[in-house]
Parts: structure tokens; C-alpha cells; sequence
């Protein structure tokens, strides 16, 4: 596949602890759609130091509209979806110029790295973060967005992401609650149909208490030294959070 038939789409709201890796791990693009919801950081001026970026500005109202209108930007055939604290690695990079495309999607998988130290696992899952573009669109679900490609056969690229997210802690936590709040409207739908993963979450205290086993020592996190321990207590207070949220909630009523 010829690199020029692909665009990477990047939302954006101040992240200049991350955008410039980003970037820079992006210079192979003919162009990358950059759109910020008017960032108070340096997030534009780090963005103007490459000239394959477009900058785009669009008010943020919620990340489903947001990366919907920046599909809309996108006129190659292909699209390459990314976190500004997303790194596509070089070998990403040689498999999707070597790919011959033989599904509209592919899943990527990633490398979940604190302060660029690449972990043995983690929760994040593979999503569909390269397909054609025109053919998806995004939905909602719970605090994030998927790709909706029901009915799609859906490709895996061998080659991960490096998600580095270097942000302020303080900012993270901050996220939380309002990552929370989403979460349980997503766990009160009725009738729907939940995986393992929610299952547990509804029940209020098991996932806060099971999180840190599973990351320490089912994901063997407990082998990366304090990154590790780091990342397991990260997961361990967003369980938190949303057990305690679920739990007002119910209380509440």
C-alpha cells in the first residue's frame, strides 16, 4: 500500500506533554488531520512545526461528534485513527506500507508504556483504528467511542501502538469522575447486553478488589518494577471511582 493513500486523524485538547512524539512519529504522512477543541497549551504551536499538519479547530461537544467530523476532513482511501498520546511505531509503519488490504478494518493492539517504558500487558484493548474511508462511522459507548463495523469482517495488523500518555497525574484523576459518570449510564441501559468485564463492574465492589490481582500477576505487571505497580493502581482507582459512583447512584435512588 502506497503511505499516501492514508491519512492519520488525531483529536486534541492539550497535549503538549504528548503531541510532538506524535508527530513526529508521523512524518511519513502526506498530510495528518489534526483536530483540536482550542486548546489553552501549546498544543498549536507544536502542531504548526510540521507541514504535514492541518490544524483544525471544532468545539467539543462529545468525542463521537468529534471524531465523525474529522472523518469528514479525510479524502484518501484510507484513515489511521490516533490519541495525540498514540506513537506509531516504525514497525506499524512498514506493515501498513507492505499491507495488501484484504478487510475494509483492522484492529490494532497496543504497547501501554509510563514514561516510554513499554509494559508486559494491560487492560487497553485492540480497537479498529485503520479502515476505509467513508465506510464507518463512530458510535458511543460508555466514557469512549468505538468504530461500528457491525456486519464488517475486521483485519488484525501484527504491528501495535505505543500509547505514552505524559500528562499531568493530577489531570488524569481529574478525568475520572467524568469518565465515571458515562461508564454508568453505559451499565444502567436496560436490556443490554453486557461482556465479562461490565458484568463485574455492575456488581459495585468486585472489580476495585480484583484489578490489582489481574494486573499484577494474571498480566504480570508486577515483573515492570514501580511502572507496573503504577499502572495497577491507575486501574485500581478508575474501578474505584466508578464502584463509587454505581454505588451513589444506587443509594440515591
Amino acid at each position: 500500500m502506497n503511505l499516501n493513500q492514508i491519512t492519520p486523524l488525531i483529536l486534541s485538547y492539550n497535549e503538549q506533554e504528548n503531541l510532538h512524539r506524535c508527530l513526529e512519529s508521523l512524518r511519513w504522512a502526506e498530510r495528518v488531520v489534526l483536530v483540536d477543541s482550542f486548546s489553552s497549551d501549546s498544543t498549536a504551536n507544536i502542531a504548526s512545526g510540521f507541514k504535514n499538519v492541518e490544524f483544525v479547530q471544532r468545539a467539543f461537544d462529545n468525542h463521537t461528534n468529534q471524531w465523525n467530523f474529522g472523518l469528514d476532513q479525510v479524502t484518501t482511501d484510507w484513515t489511521l485513527t490516533l490519541d495525540a498520546d498514540y506513537i506509531c511505531t516504525e514497525e506499524l509503519q512498514i506493515e501498513l506500507e507492505s499491507l495488501t488490504p484484504s478487510h475494509d478494518a483492522y484492529n490494532i493492539a497496543f504497547h501501554y508504556c509510563i514514561f516510554g517504558k513499554r509494559l508486559k500487558g494491560s487492560l487497553y484493548p485492540p480497537r479498529a483504528a485503520f479502515f476505509r474511508t467513508g465506510k464507518f462511522r463512530y458510535i458511543q459507548d460508555g466514557h469512549t467511542q468505538l468504530l461500528s463495523t457491525e456486519g464488517c469482517s475486521v483485519g488484525l495488523v501484527n504491528s501495535k501502538i505505543d500509547h505514552d500518555d505524559r500528562k499531568q497525574l493530577s489531570r488524569w484523576m481529574s478525568s475520572q469522575s467524568k469518565y465515571a459518570e458515562l461508564e454508568v449510564q453505559k451499565l444502567s441501559l436496560p436490556g443490554a447486553d453486557y461482556g465479562w468485564k461490565d458484568k463485574i463492574r455492575s456488581m459495585i465492589f468486585l472489580a476495585p478488589i480484583l484489578t490489582p490481582i489481574y494486573c499484577l500477576f494474571y498480566k504480570r505487571l508486577i515483573l515492570d518494577g514501580w511502572a507496573g505497580v503504577y499502572y495497577s493502581l491507575q486501574r485500581t482507582f478508575a474501578e474505584l471511582i466508578l464502584s463509587l459512583t454505581l454505588l451513589d447512584r444506587k443509594i440515591r435512588k
